[in-house]
């Protein structure tokens, strides 16, 4: 049965309970089939699931969308039940920061400058900040991060690796609509119209995929998106796995963030870079 927690306290007497590895998913709710895949990797890997439900006001910039992000306890907590979840961890502010707006942060580094990082100043520090908080207060011995955020996961594995937390960081693929549409809570806010625009992000990620020379993948998912009248891009790049700069042979992965209509998008696939023979 899944048990709720909403303070520190309620948290620590359910963890107490746990005989096994704490498995943890962080979620700022509105779940999805995403979340849920989430939540079903990491019943995979322990008995013991945590999955914890907050709205992080530090990781929102002045003009972003905190007070409509959308909040849907009631039908978390279900697919939390649904999926059997051991604890849901839903604190309020003041439980997460029980100071007020806490004076020392995370610095995200050089990595936390780019690509999101550029777009949206102070999101990364915001973002590690309290993920570094609650894999404290979880007790967390294993995390699970959907890839579709994949510079945040990239930036949690090297957080966690630099500050020696012991905790092991894995990456879940990313949740697609039948149509390829990767799922987020902002899909939402997308018009029909708006929602068929998008599509040009996970079209011209596949068709850069197709390729394997990094000039042809750039310039056949630009064309793609520059074709699509609906999609405002902010970046389109290709990226080593660590998000430097791409092999000339190996894996590496390919990264696009766009407006559609009011709503910011980001999307990103795995690629095999070729050397021409």
């Amino acid at each position: 049965m899944t048990q709720v927690a909403h303070t520190r306290d309620e948290l620590a007497a359910e963890l107490s309970k746990a005989d096994t590895d704490v498995a943890v998913v962080m979620t700022m709710g509105a779940l999805h089939e995403g979340h849920r895949q989430l939540i079903r990797v990491a019943r995979e890997r322990s008995a013991f699931v945590v999955v914890t439900i907050f709205v992080n006001p530090l990781q929102f910039g002045p003009s972003e969308d905190f007070e409509k992000y959308p909040r849907t306890l009631e039908q978390d907590l279900a697919a939390c039940r649904a999926e059997g979840a051991s604890v849901v961890f839903a604190p309020g502010r003041d439980d997460v920061y029980p100071g007020g707006a806490p004076s020392i942060t995370m610095n995200p580094g050089p990595l936390g400058a780019i690509l999101e990082g550029a777009s949206r100043p102070g999101h990364f520090s915001g973002m590690l900040t309290v993920v570094e908080k609650l894999l404290r207060l979880t007790r967390a011995d294993v995390a699970f991060f959907g890839e579709k955020d994949f510079q945040q996961l990239a930036l949690i594995r090297r957080m966690v690796v630099d500050l020696e937390l012991g905790v092991e960081i894995v990456g879940v693929p990313t949740v697609r609509e039948i149509d390829g549409l990767a799922l987020s809570s902002r899909n939402r806010f997308l018009s029909p119209a708006e929602r068929a625009s998008a599509l040009a992000l996970s079209r011209a990620l596949r068709e850069g995929a197709a390729l394997s020379d990094r000039d042809a993948i750039l310039a056949a998912a630009g064309k793609i998106l520059a074709e699509e009248p609906g999609v405002r891009v902010d970046y389109l790049e290709l990226t080593g796995v660590d998000l430097g700069d791409p092999p000339a042979d190996g894996p590496a992965r390919l990264l696009v963030a766009a407006k559609v209509g009011a709503t910011r998008l980001i999307d990103n696939v795995p690629i095999a870079l070729r050397k021409e023979a």
